[in-house]
């Protein structure tokens, strides 16, 4: 039988249970290539580019880890926002969109950039090096991810911690902490690269409890999710 236009029409299409996976798979892509680039090359301040001389394998997989992790990241986002369902608000979900974007343009872009010397200091070090052209490209990438992703990272934390607070999707625990962890990406800057982690790990724990929420779900249908009654 040819389904109707009606029928056609309340076909949704369900978000897998399983796609929380996704931030977990960021948390440990993101994670793995940020830490390896940092324990391959020195701090910002002691860098003089010595290290493109050296064998680059470790650096050529970090880098090639990033795309995965950004699109694992846009599966989180879309799985933040399938959560919202009916209670997504357009002025919130644009600071959310917007600023998840902006994150993870910034990422490709100092990754980009940072491919790009692995390249060519792999052939010509030199040209890098005396020229000054690393000392400027190495300046832009800190910039870009440590003074602009970085409170991006933060300001992406801190509208998703409002929007959860004003709905209650979420408990109570899991907003103060998010907050808390926004404010060191959007402070903290400068003290350490490792500060960086901890949005990784901020997603590693949504993402956790959201897995968790789903097949509680799946064994509970009837069940209510954490933070809400039966009214809404």
């Amino acid at each position: 039988m040819t389904p109707t236009k009606t029928h056609i029409a309340n076909e949704n299409l369900v978000t897998p249970r399983a796609a929380a996976i996704a931030g977990i798979l960021f948390a440990i892509l993101f994670g793995t290539s940020y830490a390896l680039i940092l324990l391959s090359i020195p701090e910002f301040d002691e860098d003089t580019g010595a290290w493109l001389t050296s064998p680059t394998e470790t650096l050529s997989l970090a880098i090639s880890l990033l795309p995965f992790a950004g699109i694992a990241f846009l599966w989180f986002m879309a799985v933040v926002r399938d959560r919202l369902g009916h209670l997504e608000d357009q002025f919130f979900s644009t600071l959310f969109f917007g600023s998840g974007v902006l994150y993870l343009a910034m990422i490709f872009t100092a990754s980009g950039l940072f491919g790009g010397l692995i390249h060519l200091g792999t052939q010509h070090p030199e040209i890098l090096i005396d020229t000054g052209l690393y000392a400027a490209a190495r300046a832009m990438i800190y910039q870009i991810i440590h003074e602009y992703a970085i409170r991006m990272a933060g300001m992406f934390m801190i509208v998703l911690g409002t929007i959860w607070f004003r709905t209650v999707i979420m408990p109570r625990w899991l907003v103060w902490l998010t907050y808390l962890f926004a404010l060191i990406l959007l402070f903290s800057t400068g003290y350490s690269q490792w500060i960086m982690m901890v949005f990784p790990a901020w997603v590693f724990l949504v993402s956790v409890y959201i897995l968790i929420l789903n097949f509680r779900n799946v064994n509970h249908p009837g069940a209510v999710p954490d933070g809400m009654t039966l009214d809404d």
